[in-house]
């Protein structure tokens, strides 16, 4: 196990190197961040003394050398805007981005893991119909359409729920629905064919021939042997969420997040909030990943015994 451990290790490092390399090139590749957030009316001598300030004067391979020093060493620089360190700047938002991911994948576990085992259950009646067809519709309406349509009927037309900000419980509903949609789709129809397979093998039979409840064949034999699948999906999707489902939806409901921050660097071109920014969201996806990597092997020992 020990091994297995330190390959994912290194794999997580070397992924958030090459992260951290090509954001740093994509956002030198935008322009000069002082010609957008200070306009013309800046002098020349104010001009390179900010140049110099903010470390942009050297080459790019002098930058690229400085903002790696300054990854590993935990400094990552102030915000060209608002003048504060970035790790404040991103910390602020965090917790709200991180409440919205929670809120997402609890949601969808109470929702998406019991419509697939009805679905494989009831796979040749009208429930199972149903749970496909809730399915195929989560994956055909995308996370934006799925928001801006409930904000027209929810809080426009209905005034029933707010649309800015996090202060409520109320709050949380749409957004949490328009993040968990495509996620709900696609665990619920990897959870029924993972069902479907195993609810068909011998040592069901057996558990059924041996008197146990019905209940505890499907949950205890069906789903547990079902888990890795349902483990796989869980992780790729919940780590897509983290990278980019929330900045779409964060923007859309003016959610005060790690979503709505990036894009407003980018739109600025506020390169250390950017940069510290999506390495933040990467570290969050590797980790998740990661942690996907290690369920599987205390999921089913043969996956680790074969990677070793």
């Amino acid at each position: 196990m020990i091994p297995y451990l330190i390959r994912v290790a290194v794999k997580s490092v070397v992924t958030l190197f090459a992260i951290a390399t090509i954001t740093f090139i994509a956002t030198r590749l935008s322009g000069n961040p002082i010609d957008t957030f200070l306009g013309d009316g800046l002098t020349e001598e104010g001009r390179a003394e900010l140049i110099r300030y903010f470390q942009l004067d050297g080459s790019l391979w002098q930058q690229y050398l400085a903002f790696m020093r300054g990854a590993v060493s935990g400094e990552f620089g102030l915000s060209f805007v608002d003048r504060r360190p970035v790790t404040e700047v991103v910390g602020d938002r965090l917790w709200a981005s991180g409440q919205l991911l929670l809120a997402s994948v609890a949601f969808t576990l109470l929702v998406a893991i019991p419509l697939g085992i009805l679905g494989a259950i009831f796979r040749k009646s009208w429930i199972g119909s149903a749970v496909m067809m809730v399915a195929f519709a989560g994956y055909a309406v995308p996370s934006f359409i799925l928001a801006i349509v409930m904000v027209l009927v929810f809080s426009y037309w209905l005034n029933w729920l707010p649309v800015v900000g996090n202060g409520s419980f109320a709050h949380f509903i749409m957004p949490t629905i328009a993040m968990s949609g495509v996620l709900i789709a696609a665990l619920t129809r990897f959870t029924r064919n993972a069902m479907l397979d195993v609810l068909g093998q011998d040592f069901i039979r057996t558990a059924r021939a041996k008197g146990l409840s019905e209940a505890r064949v499907v949950l205890r034999h069906g789903l547990g042997n079902a888990g890795v699948t349902v483990i796989s999906v869980i992780g790729l999707q919940v780590a897509g969420l983290a990278a980019a489902g929330s900045v779409v939806v964060e923007s859309i409901f003016s959610w005060p997040g790690i979503g709505q921050l990036l894009v407003n660097a980018a739109l600025v071109r506020d390169y250390p909030v950017l940069q510290f920014g999506v390495i933040t969201v990467a570290v969050a996806v590797v980790a998740i990943n990661a942690i996907t990597d290690v369920s599987y092997a205390l999921a089913d020992p043969r996956i680790r015994l074969a990677r070793s």
